[in-house]
């Protein structure tokens, strides 16, 4: 692009008006992804209403994440085309156009329909990510991008708050305020912002945008791909758990709904209030440090939460000896507070790298990224539902995802070893053990 380049156009840049690009996108993400998770409460009742199974109630929950994650691609490449603001806007708008259309659907299809265009809302996340990396230098962008991230938090602020609107009034009415207030905050968020320093310039030099194909020319690297497995179980799996723990609270522990969205919100608020530390670690102690701290924890967590309900009987000496193993609802809710906690600090580590790797093309690289992560908050709960079906056990969820939390840290790893060889040619090697190469003396 002719015209300044990128650092001397963030050198004239204010720091209100970082601040403000920051806060306002953030609150215009949050409202987003609490519209985006809504039938993680109205679906429970939704659930009643219709007599729907287990499958049929998780491809509901998962519906409108697989709209939300399959145009995170184009819309990623049109941010960086056009400007993130107007993107933002116009997403908005539709998903709460979307959102208002929920109280009339009277069949299980149409709802299934209505979740679709309502998905859209979750496409809103690259949008942010492009737009504001675009306003703050890479030393800071992993800081600014994990308080962007915490907008996550919007899924606990529909678990926490829908339930009351929906014991008290129906869940009707929760899709009417959730509409409203998502298009109030689009247009705060459109006159209250202003277009990217790039944009401008590019506007005030005639420069043409980059093309889609070149938008799309990173998608042929390996590590995108890898980049994108990583964030299917810390963003989709939380995504999916966000989702799934209502219901599993109200099946598992025999909850109410209410009391139920307010343990799942414990989850949502972990795996989003932290991501500006994850963000600020990734800028201090590296990314990749972060991701190892990441999957170890929750190859832990999973483990643990896995385990299902069981009774035991030994054999003794003098009788049997009867004992059982299971988690109370404290401690579930204290590992798994603990397991958003820590992909809350992956989800930001994950979108550390890309501004760092491809500054040219954050929009592609994060709308892939983002879409492969969001296509796991669609399969996740659809999984979810499919494995209690088939095996009949609560903790099923947990055994994929820790599946799925081991696979990524095994490739992280070899990859990570891989790359450490072709720079140092010398650990291809065998090992060398100087204590062994001397004759022992007798």
């Amino acid at each position: 692009m002719h015209g300044q380049s990128s650092t001397d156009l963030l050198a004239k840049v204010s720091q209100f008006a970082q601040f403000r690009a920051l806060s306002l996108t953030t609150v215009a993400f949050t409202i987003s992804f609490a519209v985006w998770t809504i039938f993680a409460i109205v679906g429970v009742e939704i659930k009643a209403e219709l007599g729907l199974s287990e499958t049929q109630f998780s491809l509901l929950l998962g519906t409108p994440i697989l709209t939300g994650s399959l145009v995170r691609l184009f819309m990623g490449i049109w941010a960086d085309q056009y400007g993130g603001r107007p993107v933002m806007f116009v997403v908005m708008i539709a998903s709460a156009i979307c959102t208002w259309l929920l109280i009339y659907a009277k069949t299980y299809e149409m709802l299934l329909i209505t979740a679709l265009g309502l998905g859209v809302a979750g496409g809103t996340f690259v949008v942010g990510i492009s737009y504001l990396s675009k306003w703050y230098p890479k030393a800071r962008q992993g800081t600014a991008l994990g308080i962007y991230g915490m907008g996550n938090v919007g899924s606990a602020v529909t678990k926490i708050c829908a339930p009351f609107v929906m014991v008290a009034f129906g869940w009707h009415m929760v899709a009417q305020i959730w509409a409203a207030a998502l298009a109030v905050i689009a247009f705060v968020y459109f006159f209250g912002t202003k277009d990217e320093p790039e944009l401008i310039e590019r506007r005030r030099t005639g420069a043409k945008p980059k093309s889609t194909a070149m938008a799309l020319s990173p998608l042929k690297k390996l590590q995108v791909w890898r980049f994108s497995v990583y964030y299917f179980f810390v963003f989709g799996g939380y995504v999916a758990l966000a989702l799934w723990l209502p219901r599993y609270y109200v099946g598992a522990y025999d909850l109410d709904i209410k009391h139920a969205g307010l343990l799942a919100a414990s989850f949502s608020i972990a795996g989003s209030m932290f991501r500006a530390v994850g963000g600020y670690l990734a800028d201090t102690i590296g990314a990749r440090k972060v991701m190892y701290l990441t999957f170890i924890v929750c190859v832990a967590c999973c483990f643990v939460l896995s385990y299902p309900a069981t009774d035991y009987i030994i054999h003794g000496i003098k009788g049997d000896i009867a004992f059982s193993l299971k988690l109370g609802f404290w401690p579930f809710t204290a590992v798994v507070f603990c397991l958003g906690l820590f992909m809350s600090f992956g989800k930001a580590a994950v979108y550390k790298h890309i501004p760092v790797y491809y500054p040219d093309n954050v929009g592609s690289v994060a709308g892939i990224v983002g879409l492969i992560g969001g296509l796991g908050g669609f399969f996740l709960p659809l999984a979810f539902g499919v494995l209690n079906d088939l095996t009949n056990v609560w903790t099923s969820c947990f055994m994929l995802m820790f599946v799925l939390v081991a696979i990524a840290l095994t490739w992280m790893h070899l990859a990570i070893q891989h790359m450490e060889k072709a720079r140092h040619p010398e650990l291809r090697g065998p090992k060398y053990f100087p204590e062994l190469d001397h004759t022992p003396s007798r």
